[in-house]
């Protein structure tokens, strides 16, 4: 059985009057095993490969090949299937016209790749239907307790609605994981993250289609590695409270405030997804009612559950003080996720302003960017910043945009704006 354990960084100290108390909890686990080693039931994966026109033949014949590559990466004895996607959503494999998955072994494994070897270029893109294929796929192993599926993609969905798009991701949502990738630059990236976000997937560009193997047998790899089939964040918080928001701050900035679903009266449960060996932090933000100096009071209470199990738990605190030196500290931890969450929004922002031709907004949001990146100490996203803006001080957020900046890099910079660097602790 996977081991978790909580940790919890706040100031505790609240000035007389004082209402709002944040925390960052840490969240290790270790010893989670392979897919489906842990929490029971059987472990379902799905290859999802965009076959549109647009692909071209020389785009279909990598992505085949990563498809091959992520196939020879998934565990014996778990459940599979692959689909192909255009304007409508077609089973490739196993060949059959009603939804089903087969088990891995070496016969289905071998069967899969000479299947995915006849895909061709054709048709539109509509990856609400692939979306929707996929769980009705997954629905057809009632047995399967983790469900993972990788979606691939090079273009806009412009053979259905933006709103049919959102229903379906409406409709999906919590019946199946979902991490998406984009070959090339045709793609757009907000689109491709609402589903990724919503799925509790990550989204990332593959610039050439000469990369997409090594990218698919990465996260076939990581899924593979995933032991603890879902797990949910608990908040317990006292009567009278409210809880402000609750996002997951590290690796990747993700706000599960909106998933929030009811245990009983004083307690809520947001999903986190599947887990391996790994570390995550999220930022609980309590608003309590004020109350005066000396006194104290628990916050919060926050865990980690599988299914009704708690494996771990972390006390968030309040105290009332007078003492200035102590109210008015700054959690370390806090300060540095705050900044990295407003460094996402203002990456995506200034690249929104940018692509609507507002100079400066476009300029205000991505010097804020650079600053932040500074602050925090996020090389990476200073690194991506760089081909994209031109930046005379760091310290002050003073950039100017560069005339020409290529596609790719804006986009790259878009996508890896939600990752984070963990604090020093």
């Amino acid at each position: 059985m996977a081991e978790f354990s909580a940790t919890v960084y706040q100031n505790e100290f609240l000035p007389d009057g004082g209402t709002d108390v944040h925390a960052i909890v840490t969240v290790d686990c270790a010893g989670a095993g392979a897919a489906g080693q842990s929490g029971g039931g059987d472990v379902g994966e799905i290859i999802i490969v965009d076959t549109s026109g647009s692909m071209g033949a020389e785009g279909v014949r990598a992505a085949a090949y990563a498809a091959q590559t992520a196939i020879d990466q998934i565990l014996d004895g778990v459940w599979f299937a692959v689909i192909s996607g255009n304007d409508r959503a077609q089973l490739a494999f196993p060949p059959s016209a009603e939804p089903v998955m087969v088990r891995m072994d070496a016969y289905t494994r071998q069967a899969a790749k000479e299947a995915v070897s006849r895909f061709y270029a054709d048709g539109g893109t509509a990856m609400g239907t692939w979306l929707r294929l996929a769980a009705r796929v997954f629905a057809t192993v009632p047995s399967l307790s983790q469900k993972h599926a990788i979606l691939l993609t090079d273009g806009e969905n412009q053979h259905e609605t933006p709103e049919a798009l959102t229903a379906t991701i409406q409709a999906v949502t919590g019946q199946f994981q979902c991490d998406c990738r984009g070959v090339g630059v045709a793609w757009q990236v907000d689109e491709v993250r609402r589903i990724a976000t919503a799925l509790l997937g990550t989204v990332d560009i593959i610039p050439a289609p000469e990369q997409l193997a090594a990218e698919f047998q990465k996260l076939i790899r990581q899924a593979m590695s995933k032991g603890v089939a879902a797990a949910d964040l608990r908040v317990w918080a006292p009567q009278g409270a409210q809880v402000l928001f609750v996002r997951q701050v590290a690796p990747t900035v993700d706000d599960l405030t909106t998933r929030r679903t009811e245990v009983n009266a004083l307690t809520s449960s947001y999903p986190t997804g599947s887990w391996g060996d790994e570390s995550r932090d999220y930022h609980v933000a309590v608003r309590l009612a004020a109350k005066g100096v000396g006194q104290e009071q628990l916050a919060a209470r926050v865990q980690l559950a599988v299914g009704d199990q708690v494996l771990a738990q972390g006390l968030v605190k309040a105290l009332w003080s007078a003492d200035e030196a102590l109210t008015t500290r700054i959690s370390p931890e806090v300060a540095h996720y705050t900044g990295q969450t407003e460094l996402a929004d203002a990456i995506q922002e200034g690249l929104a302003a940018k692509a609507a031709g507002d100079t400066a907004t476009a300029t205000t949001k991505l010097g804020r960017a650079v600053q932040l990146a500074a602050q925090t100490g996020n090389e990476e996203a200073t690194s991506r910043l760089r081909k994209v803006v031109d930046i005379d001080d760091q310290d002050t957020g003073t950039v100017r945009l560069k005339r020409t900046v290529e596609k790719v890099d804006e986009m790259a910079l878009d996508t890896a704006s939600t990752k984070t660097t963990r604090v020093k602790k």
